[in-house]
């Protein structure tokens, strides 16, 4: 009985194996960062070449190459799909090209007579279809790159699929996604109308 005393006493100073526990306690949070970081970075990169993509789309798109034609879409889209390096899926990424007369009328709704004094658009109300789309719309503009002069809104919302299901209960939402997006507002050079 003494001598499993004296042992118990005996163990009191030995270390080893200490570097094991201690690993067992932090290696968990370590993993844990390290994930993030990674996670974060590859977010912020792609979010970046999102952004690149719609400079660069909008750079091809202010200058009226082939105007009024499908290619200019397809162009800049084949742009975007090209600067984000294959990593995002342009067929799931939302993408809304807009074109307004100016800067003051993005985002304005098209204006109606309130019939009912409600406040809002109810169907059947008298409106301006400014956008020559057959139904009332809470924004005015156009589809499309525009035409000469014109102001364009490019935008672009993807859900990026995080790798990692630890990270993307902190980061994403409950899907384990992370919503990116980018805009870009133009004006268009003025060029020579064609018809």
């Amino acid at each position: 009985m003494i001598q499993r005393i004296r042992r118990c006493f005996s163990l009191r100073g030995d270390e080893r194996g200490a570097q094991a526990v201690e690993f067992a306690f932090a290696a968990p949070l370590a993993f844990l960062l390290t994930c993030g970081v990674v996670e974060l970075g590859t977010v912020l990169f792609v979010n970046v070449l999102l952004e690149s993509g719609m400079r660069d789309a909008a750079r091809f798109g202010i200058t009226g190459q082939d105007e009024g034609s499908d290619d200019r879409i397809e162009r800049i889209m084949e742009i975007i799909e090209d600067r984000s390096i294959g990593l995002v899926d342009i067929e799931d990424a939302k993408i809304s090209i807009l074109s307004y007369p100016s800067f003051d009328d993005i985002g304005r709704s098209e204006d109606f007579v309130d019939g009912n004094g409600n406040g809002q658009y109810d169907l059947g109300e008298t409106f301006d279809d400014e956008n020559d789309n057959g139904a009332w719309d809470e924004d005015v503009g156009k589809q499309g790159a525009g035409g000469s002069g014109e102001v364009v809104v490019y935008q672009i919302e993807y859900d990026w699929k995080l790798m990692t299901p630890m990270i993307s209960s902190v980061m994403g939402d409950e899907d384990g996604k992370f919503k990116l997006s980018a805009s870009v507002v133009v004006r268009n050079e003025p060029w020579e109308e064609t018809n």
